[in-house]
């Protein structure tokens, strides 16, 4: 599918499926990187979260090689259409799911902090979820609910509206920020691994505090795509996002007071 045909996917069905992005080499790579935050380390902490599910945070500052997904040039040529100039990385996690996960309640990722913003309602993100492992319908593989992000308030998703989102390892599923989603139940007996960007419009507050989970120090080895969509960047025209009246990548240039 060209990138004009994903655009329309998600603007009449709220997602779409991009296989065949990453090979085997860089899977390997990211998985290597993450091993020391999983293990057991990190599980959920409410229902949510899942008491099965480990979930590593800040992935910037621990899985260098997870760049490369977040600004993948296939996937940021859909979303660079979606949403406005400037916007933002709000949320960059892995999900690893664990047999005996039960599915997650439905929800939406650009719901600004649980504002309870009313629907129907345009999208303020765009959210990937990377799959590192293949999803599977007995893996815990992401249900979706295609054309929710067009209901109101007043529409609750049946059965019949679920849709599994399976595809091989090295995919990647696209949606809008304002789709009904969630986490499959996990029947099988392996595990799912998933990596997930989610993008959000530049006066819309991040999920993760960004300029604190990836510090100057870290931020600096990065490239300036990354660089601006953790927020080291500014909204122009005008000038939201400054650090002492100037540019925020000025931190990472050097002396910042120098002009």
């Amino acid at each position: 599918m060209r990138t004009k045909d994903h655009i329309q996917r998600i603007q009449v069905d709220g997602f779409t499926i991009l296989e065949g992005l990453l090979g085997p080499a860089l899977i390997d790579t990211v998985k290597t990187e993450l091993a020391p935050w999983l293990g057991g380390k990190h599980y959920g902490r409410n229902d949510f979260e899942g008491f099965c599910t480990e979930r590593v945070y800040a992935l910037l500052s621990k899985a260098p090689s997870i760049a490369a997904l977040i600004e993948h040039p296939d996937v940021l040529a859909i979303v660079d259409q979606l949403l406005p100039p400037h916007y933002l990385l709000s949320a960059a996690l892995a999900i690893h799911v664990h047999p005996g996960e039960t599915p997650q309640r439905f929800h939406v990722d650009d719901d600004a902090g649980g504002a309870q913003l009313a629907r129907p309602r345009p999208w303020q993100g765009i959210s990937a979820i990377w799959a590192l492992d293949t999803f599977t319908a007995d893996n815990g593989a992401t249900e979706v609910v295609p054309g929710s992000h067009l209901w109101g308030d007043d529409r609750i998703p049946q059965a019949r509206d679920v849709v599994q989102a399976m595809m091989p390892a090295g995919s990647v599923l696209l949606f809008a920020g304002n789709l009904l989603h969630r986490g499959g139940a996990s029947r099988g007996t392996t595990t799912r691994l998933a990596i997930t960007p989610q993008y959000c419009a530049p006066w819309l507050r991040q999920i993760e505090n960004m300029v604190l989970a990836v510090p100057p120090t870290q931020a600096r080895r990065y490239s300036k795509r990354i660089q601006g969509l953790l927020g080291y960047s500014v909204v122009e025209p005008g000038f939201m996002g400054y650090v002492d009246g100037l540019h925020p990548r000025r931190l990472l240039e050097g002396d910042p007071y120098a002009r």
